[in-house]
């Protein structure tokens, strides 16, 4: 677990959104419809609110709420999505720490995008969340699996060289911060789920100047910079120039590729 809480920065986490909303939008397209015929959903880890803007398109009725512990990613899913849906649902948003959060009543859907890899021991919040499905409710999720490519790894051996470990030793990530697919599908099957679990590559062509630092600024990079705050310069500077030769741009932009762990778990209708 980080040391240091990161401070989120909407706009920055946004400036990649369409490249970063592709996860989510093929986990959506594996999810079952909902037992009710206007499901209540959790979207757990919801930042912005970009992505749970499409769980309202998917499913126009639902009452939708979505959790973070950011207050800055919070305020702009306030003024950007919140409010009644053109479907006649209705989508709102509530401080909560996905690490202790409790369902306060029963859902028909519990989905998360890209936010496990911040929660230490995650599978252990699973049992309850089965628990508060509906008969015949989902529990889906994706994480990213790529703490072992270059932009992470190079993130990380920066962060403990003799420069930095003194101050950022602690603060990021390890590889170990998601489980494999395998193991979240053993995990959910042993709470009684129809479970299904996989892994893509995506291949993202970024443009810009820097854009694998530009995108890392938004997520990954996140506890250092709110660690160094005005003393990251010199940090950025290294891990600019590691970056580059890590992720060499071509004529048609910077190709990255970048692994996602996704999960779905269907809880049996009753008396199945």
């Amino acid at each position: 677990m980080p040391a240091t809480t990161p401070t989120w920065d909407p706009q920055q986490y946004l400036r990649h959104a369409g490249h970063r909303a592709r996860a989510f939008v093929d986990l959506l397209a594996h999810i079952p419809e909902p037992p009710a015929k206007a499901p209540r959903i959790a979207d757990l880890g919801c930042g912005p609110g970009n992505v749970t803007r499409l769980l309202a398109d998917r499913w126009p009725t639902a009452r939708i709420t979505g959790y973070d512990n950011s207050p800055e990613m919070l305020d702009k899913a306030h003024v950007d999505h919140e409010g009644p849906t053109p479907g006649g649902g209705r989508i709102d948003f509530a401080a909560a720490d996905v690490r202790t959060w409790v369902p306060p009543e029963p859902y028909d859907l519990i989905v998360s995008n890209a936010t496990f890899q911040w929660v230490p021991g995650h599978l252990d919040r699973f049992p309850a969340w089965i628990d508060a499905l509906t008969p015949g409710g989902t529990f889906a999720f994706q994480v990213p699996g790529n703490f072992d490519s270059p932009s992470h790894r190079l993130m990380r051996e920066l962060a403990h060289s003799a420069r930095w470990r003194d101050r950022l030793g602690d603060t990021l990530r390890h590889d170990d911060a998601v489980h494999t697919p395998v193991g979240y599908l053993t995990a959910l099957a042993d709470l009684g789920c129809e479970a299904d679990a996989w892994e893509t590559t995506y291949v993202h062509l970024l443009q810009g100047e820097d854009p694998v630092l530009d995108w890392v600024k938004g997520t990954g990079l996140r506890p250092v910079l709110t660690e160094l705050g005005p003393d990251a310069a010199p940090f950025l500077t290294d891990y600019r120039t590691a970056l580059r030769e890590a992720y060499p741009s071509t004529p048609h932009g910077t190709p990255y590729p970048f692994r996602r762990i996704f999960a779905i778990a269907h809880k049996p209708q009753a008396g199945r």
